[in-house]
């Protein structure tokens, strides 16, 4: 891949070049594909904002951020000198036709320096009520118009309901072929996320036990320590559903559910993932109130020091029914997953950070070994931990060394730090690299986009037209409302937490 990356030119026009995701992601990225090889050998990134500034303050900012977020750590000056000269600013007003006619103007100057026709990849790394303006006027200016060679990446939210996904999704598709259209959730990118498709479809062993007569149950949970920060004014628009589950979990579990695909091309993977959409039961008014749960952070403590509640965070409305906990039970409604419940958990200022996947698999059909042999008995259990470690464990019963027959439960583990040297790369190094490879693999499409908001509606239509009257119902550094513990203690279950070793919460 690395001659075909060094054989086509390319240029980046960020939009929001000065903003946050630029300096703490898009920047380090590409200098981290630099640092490994995997920029082409004519490249330019031209950063834009309103903010008046040279190449060279540009550049600062950039390497600012490189210094502050890379996983390589602080950039070396050879190095860095090397990589700034293909650093490039453009002050730009994005409501402004004229602007484009400039970018346009710029990426001829380099079309004719280099002797060929560039690939453009113009990256939204702006609000999403600008990602229209931007569209259009990308079109109108001719910046588009060849599809094989230029390509618009939109961060998510992709729409803030499924009224809004549509109408952004047929402005894209009027303009746009859907080849060219880059629907950018970070986590795919994400190296065990990734590792989900291989260890499925790359081993025979897993297959013919993938299915409801062998697992009962599958639990995803994605938890943060952290609250607000700066995004509260976002975040109260957006809540727990909206900002975690309507994306990056049900993209999730997809991966989990899925059928093998016939091979590994992006639309053949793709199909899969909006076969599994299509097939999830959707709710009713009394799923809603049996089958989910969500909740809203107060005061408590988190590593000694005391942090406020939700709604006395800055640019929280005090009286916020947003929710920063959501928990669901969803049934997914095929052959392969009939009666198996699928329970996604996500929320803020929990106990600690973390994102893993458990698969708990149906227990022995009958024990053979006496009553005290299997005191700690658990049922078989895989775990695929995305963050804080990455990891896969299979968890089974094996006899404890000693004269008695005691059976402990025992991990059989592959984790990426002690198996591999080399660092793993960022979830946007991935996605960049894939974006100049034109590989939409791990890029959401539009119609799965659709099914996802049209999954969760019924919920979100709920809880927004019904005020919680016991707001906030936990506290920071729990694991959420108690009704949470409650959804899942219904079926016989609990909510599975992977112990970090002594490692540091995140």
């Amino acid at each position: 891949m690395k001659s075909i990356i060094k054989s086509q030119p390319t240029i980046f026009v960020i939009f929001g070049g000065t903003g946050d995701l630029s300096q703490r992601k898009i920047g380090p990225a590409l200098y981290n594909l630099f640092l490994d090889g995997w920029m082409p050998e004519q490249f330019t990134i031209i950063g834009t904002g309103r903010t008046q500034l040279s190449d060279e303050d540009f550049s600062a900012r950039v390497l600012e951020g490189v210094n502050q977020f890379s996983r390589s750590g602080k950039a070396k000056k050879d190095k860095w000198d090397e990589f700034s000269k293909h650093l490039a600013y453009q002050v730009s007003d994005i409501n402004d036709f004229e602007t484009y006619k400039e970018f346009g103007t710029k990426i001829n100057g380099y079309k004719i320096e280099w002797g060929q026709e560039p690939y453009v990849l113009y990256y939204l790394a702006v609000s999403p009520n600008f990602f229209p303006i931007i569209a259009s006027n990308i079109s109108k200016a001719h910046l588009a118009d060849n599809p094989d060679r230029t390509r618009i990446v939109i961060e998510k939210p992709f729409g803030h309901d499924l009224e809004t996904a549509k109408e952004l999704n047929h402005l894209l598709s009027n303009i746009y072929n859907e080849k060219q259209i880059y629907r950018i959730d970070h986590y795919l990118g994400k190296e065990t996320v990734q590792n989900i498709m291989a260890f499925r479809f790359a081993n025979s062993i897993l297959e013919p036990i993938w299915n409801r007569d062998n697992i009962e149950h599958v639990q995803i949970s994605v938890t943060e320590q952290l609250g607000m920060g700066e995004r509260g004014d976002y975040y109260d628009g957006a809540g727990a559903l909206r900002d975690m589950v309507q994306n990056h979990i049900l993209q999730l579990l997809c991966l989990v559910a899925m059928e093998p695909p016939i091979n590994f091309s992006s639309d053949e993977l793709r199909n899969r993932k909006v076969e599994v959409l299509r097939a999830m039961r959707r709710f009713s008014a009394e799923d809603v109130r049996m089958s989910t749960v969500r909740g809203q952070y107060g005061r408590g403590w988190i590593e000694g020091k005391e942090v406020p509640g939700y709604r006395e965070e800055s640019k929280v409305n005090p009286e916020s029914n947003t929710e920063t906990f959501a928990a669901i039970k969803f049934f997914i409604d095929n052959w392969r997953w009939q009666g198996v419940p699928f329970y996604l958990r996500t929320g803020k200022r929990l106990h600690q950070s973390s994102s893993v996947i458990s698969i708990q698999f149906k227990d022995v059909p009958h024990r053979v070994f006496p009553v005290e042999a299997t005191e700690s008995w658990q049922q078989n259990r895989l775990i695929i931990s995305i963050q804080p470690e990455m990891s896969i464990r299979l968890q089974v019963q094996a006899k404890r060394p000693g004269l008695d027959m005691i059976l402990n439960t025992v991990d059989m583990v592959f984790d990426y730090s002690g198996t591999y040297t080399s660092d793993a790369p960022e979830a946007y190094e991935t996605l960049l690299l894939d974006t100049m490879l034109g590989d939409q693999t791990l890029f959401m499409r539009g119609d799965q986009v659709e099914e996802a908001w049209e999954l969760i509606m019924p919920i979100l239509k709920t809880w927004e037209s019904r005020k919680s009257i016991n707001f906030p119902n936990y506290s920071a550094d729990s694991w959420g409302p108690e009704t949470a513990e409650a959804l899942i203690a219904r079926d016989g279950f609990h909510w599975f937490t992977l112990p970090l070793n002594g490692k540091k919460k995140k």
